[in-house]
């Protein structure tokens, strides 16, 4: 009866760190399963709560960090942003070296004009060459015949 207290335990405080996401219940989850194997193999219920203390006490201590750490180190540098690049996109505000607005796939993004390429107005087409701190470097987009320019 003790193993199936401990393992309902186990589950509800898993279930529950779904909820927080805080790397802290899923660590006394794991002293309720110990705990469980400690009934199943006929301890006590003073032993079976020592081993849930002390297999929790443990994790929280020396496992936690880790899996914090491990959890929040950065993904790759411009992670997302591979796609933009080269993509072709349509000015919405004037775009010249200091400032401007290009949507591209829907999205509006920052700009500015590359640096020697001029400015370009509202509804010209242009292709993005590079991400500068989230801001799109445009420039001309001379594959476009001009015809899709007058788009």
């Amino acid at each position: 009866m003790d193993v199936i207290l401990w393992i309902i335990l186990g589950t509800v405080l898993a279930v529950a760190e779904i909820f927080t996401a805080t790397l802290f219940l899923i660590m006394f989850s794991a002293g309720a399963v110990a705990a469980a194997a400690a009934a199943a193999l006929g301890a006590p219920v003073p032993l079976q709560a020592g081993v849930f203390v002390g297999v929790s006490a443990a994790t929280v201590v020396a496992l936690r960090p880790v899996l914090r750490r491990h959890l929040r180190r950065p993904g790759p540098d411009g992670l997302g942003t591979e796609p933009i690049q080269g993509a072709s996109a349509v000015v919405v505000e004037h775009v010249n070296a200091d400032r401007g607005m290009v949507k591209v796939g829907g999205e509006f993004w920052q700009a500015r004009a590359l640096e020697g390429s001029g400015s370009y107005p509202p509804g010209e087409r242009v292709s993005v060459v590079d991400l500068n701190q989230g801001t799109a470097l445009v420039w001309r987009d001379d594959l476009l015949g001009s015809a899709d320019r007058q788009q």
